[in-house]
């Protein structure tokens, strides 16, 4: 009977019977003298498996195994396997670029990015998107349970629709087109016919040319559009529960790889209690904490909510709100896209989360009116005449919406502590790395 690592304790206690069958990856061999062990690793964990000869085997080969389960306190779940049989399925050449079964935190992020192929065989690397898929699936479980409808849209767009601005190019036939930054012209439009409330789970690319441990060039977006709000607070609120289900799925399907990065969720009591500051409030907040903070240069100021600003009032929501969750609102008018809905003269119903020091969401109200947003454009820069496919969104009819987008692997990173965001992707995609 073919069982999984994680089986072999149960099979041990006679819940299964007889002899077994375990199929994986050689992760390491020990020769105890007259005592062989192998550790084998399958999609569910590691197992030890007993031989009386030593094996010609090579770490990383493909092996299936059939034999008996006995109970052993000190093998990987508490029990191994007593080979009867060992058949080679694929052998690994013996010069393995990188260590498998090696402390990847030893390890730096080029050699395990270089060898993506071998690296993503290590346990603790593949626990990252482990917790990434819970996330993914947390995501569209609760916002089907609000009754949100998921939609898949086109990632090649005009430049237009997007303001022509940080978009990769790419050849279509006989015209330039661009790789979307998002859906968002989309997901308006399905507001708009009638789908009400819609979320996808898609690339997003930016043509910008950072370097830094928070940025990508192409990421999971997780996006959110909702009809029929008054303000951003709504987004707030739809959040706030999105985010507490998440951490909540998190925890009860990934204790493992939580525990491999030594990380932990807030509780719905901490998501609850996230306050919601406006911008000019943030400010005010940061400033504050560079000044309390010893050994910061007291004089200094922070004009913006830069990375800075955003790690320190983080640090002030976990110590006087017991949450390292904070929305941030009220962004002012020239910080925002040109259909974001104003607020006042100068502030606009938009918003940022802000967890465990690092924006994970920007989002906010629309502006759904037409003349509006055909008065606004020029202001920004744009062309009523280049953005008609857009602006035909909201001319016969369009409810008053908006919405916002998770960063999936600056989600993932900030769960489990990772130093960069280029961890939190299978196969990142930046200025200098475009393979494998």
């Amino acid at each position: 009977m073919r069982v999984l690592a994680r089986d072999i304790a149960e099979a041990a206690r006679g819940g299964l019977g007889g002899e077994i069958e375990i199929a994986g990856w050689v992760h390491r061999i020990r020769d105890m003298g007259g005592v062989n062990f192998v550790i084998l690793r399958d999609r569910s964990g590691l197992a030890q498996l007993v031989l009386d000869e030593k094996p010609d085997l090579a770490l990383e080969s493909v092996v299936r195994v059939r034999g008996i389960p006995a109970l052993n306190e000190k093998a990987p779940g508490g029990a191994e396997i007593r080979v009867n049989s060992l058949e080679v399925l694929s052998r690994a050449a013996a010069d393995l670029p990188f260590q498998v079964n090696g402390d990847v935190s030893k390890t730096g992020l080029e050699a395990i990015l270089d060898n993506r192929t071998l690296s993503l065989r290590n346990p603790k690397i593949r626990s990252i998107f482990k917790v990434q898929a819970t996330i993914i699936e947390a995501f569209s479980a609760y916002l089907r349970s609000e009754d949100f409808t998921e939609i898949k849209t086109s990632k090649l767009v005009n430049s237009a629709t997007e303001g022509g601005a940080g978009l990769f190019e790419v050849e279509y036939f006989d015209k330039k087109l661009c790789l979307a930054q998002s859906p968002q012209a989309y997901k308006q439009t399905m507001v708009a016919a009638g789908l009400e409330r819609v979320f996808e789970v898609a690339p997003a690319y930016r043509a910008e040319k950072h370097d830094t441990p928070r940025h990508l060039n192409e990421y999971v977006s997780l996006d959110v559009e909702m009809g029929f709000i008054e303000s951003e607070l709504d987004l707030i609120e739809l959040e706030k529960g999105l985010l507490a289900y998440i951490f909540k799925q998190v925890n009860e399907k990934n204790g493992e790889d939580l525990a491999a990065w030594n990380a932990a969720v807030p509780d719905a009591e901490a998501v609850a209690a996230s306050p919601v500051v406006s911008y000019e409030e943030a400010l005010q907040i940061a400033n504050g904490e560079v000044s309390h903070n010893e050994g910061k240069n007291k004089a200094a100021r922070l004009f913006d909510v830069n990375p800075e600003a955003e790690r320190l009032i983080c640090e002030w929501s976990a110590r006087e709100k017991g949450s390292e969750l904070v929305f941030i609102n009220e962004f002012p008018r020239r910080y925002r896209p040109f259909y974001t809905c104003p607020k006042g003269a100068s502030s606009t119903m938009s918003f940022d989360a802000l967890f465990r020091g690092l924006e994970i969401t920007t989002g906010g109200r629309r502006q759904e009116n037409y003349d509006a947003l055909a008065e606004a454009l020029p202001k920004f820069g744009l062309k009523v005449e280049n953005m008609q496919n857009f602006l035909a969104i909201f001319k016969y009819g369009c409810p008053p919406h908006g919405g916002f987008a998770i960063g999936c692997e600056r989600l993932t990173q900030k769960i489990l502590g990772l130093a960069n965001v280029k961890e939190a992707s299978l196969f990142p995609r930046d200025r200098k790395r475009i393979e494998p």
